[in-house]
């Protein structure tokens, strides 16, 4: 059930950062997938910077959206070249 819950997490923070990010975005299904990898990003690196949002649904969401907004970012950055 978790990896379910992880991927659910990560498709909605791929959309908000799709909406956020105007312009930066692939689509609905690249944005989800893009939030995913986001999702997977930001539990990796947010903790070793010493940002923790807290516990719960919310939070994951939130920590995922700011990984993804960031790959985005990224990405966007290397597509314009």
């Amino acid at each position: 059930m978790g990896l379910i819950a992880w991927l659910v997490v990560g498709g909605i923070a791929g959309w908000l950062a799709g909406l956020i990010m105007k312009g930066y975005g692939f689509g609905v299904i690249g944005n989800i997938v893009v939030g995913i990898v986001g999702a997977f990003i930001a539990g990796l690196v947010l903790p070793q910077i010493g940002l923790a949002i807290g516990g719960g649904i919310i939070a994951e969401i939130i920590n995922a959206l700011i990984g993804a907004v960031i790959l985005l970012f990224l990405i966007g950055l290397f597509k314009k070249t």
